[in-house]
């Protein structure tokens, strides 16, 4: 091979390995934008989901302004409001008496609202309930999305980990469970859960696993379509 062809062969050799090495740094840079734009959505929606905890006082955003007490019963404060008509009167009696056993038995106060927003007395609950450290308020609320909604006290926020709520609100509060079980079946999955977490001993395993509900009303009426397999109403199961 001749010096001019040996010549020409490199330089057709390096103007091939240029736009080669252009494609690889073209692809490394759109794939780390990629990345970027992940992150970015991951650390948008993981804060959205962690609004509820963070704030002393706001179920969703919307609720900002809000504040009717018009919609408050009168007489003393009672801890389950249904302003929206998801529960039955038995209903709200058994999840009074799970969430007044609750308070009894650890001090924390359990409140839970279902609204079906702009119907709701938003703020005013807060002074209705005397809401303070100890106290996680529950908004069920199929309008805002995942109708599992909660506010949870100081004191509370260090004991239970936030996980905890994202994990719970993944399992009970979806569209696809609520619009197959019904609003109730979400609401009393929630309580029960929340009941048995904040029964728990402290420590590292606190709240790790999600209780499973299961809905004896349905399974004594011969429905099996709205019971959850794998456990009883006490029994704790990976989520």
């Amino acid at each position: 091979m001749t010096t001019s062809m040996m010549t020409c062969s490199m330089r057709c050799a390096r103007a091939r390995a240029v736009p080669a090495r252009e494609r690889r740094r073209a692809a490394t840079r759109a794939q780390a934008k990629d990345d970027e734009e992940v992150a970015k959505r991951w650390l948008t929606s993981t804060a959205a989901s962690l609004v509820v905890l963070a704030t002393p006082f706001a179920a969703h955003a919307r609720l900002e302004g809000v504040n009717n007490p018009n919609l408050l019963p009168p007489g003393p404060a009672v801890p389950v409001l249904d302003v929206a008509g998801y529960l039955t009167p038995g209903d709200v009696k058994r999840l009074t008496n799970e969430v007044t056993s609750l308070e009894r038995d650890t001090g924390v106060k359990l409140r839970v609202l279902a609204q079906a927003y702009p119907q709701t007395p938003g703020l005013a609950v807060k002074d209705y309930w005397n809401v303070d450290d100890d106290t996680v308020v529950f908004v069920a609320d199929p309008g805002l999305g995942n109708i599992l909604n909660f506010s949870v006290g100081g004191n509370l926020d260090l004991e239970v980990p936030p996980s905890f709520w994202t994990r719970l609100a993944n399992k009970y509060g979806t569209k696809f469970y609520w619009s197959d079980k019904g609003e109730e079946a979400s609401i009393s999955a929630a309580v029960n859960a929340i009941d048995q977490c904040l029964r728990e001993e402290p420590g590292r395993t606190k709240c790790s696993k999600i209780a499973e509900y299961v809905d004896f009303d349905a399974a004594a009426s011969g429905d099996a379509s709205n019971v959850n397999p794998g456990g009883g109403l006490f029994g704790l199961f990976g989520n």
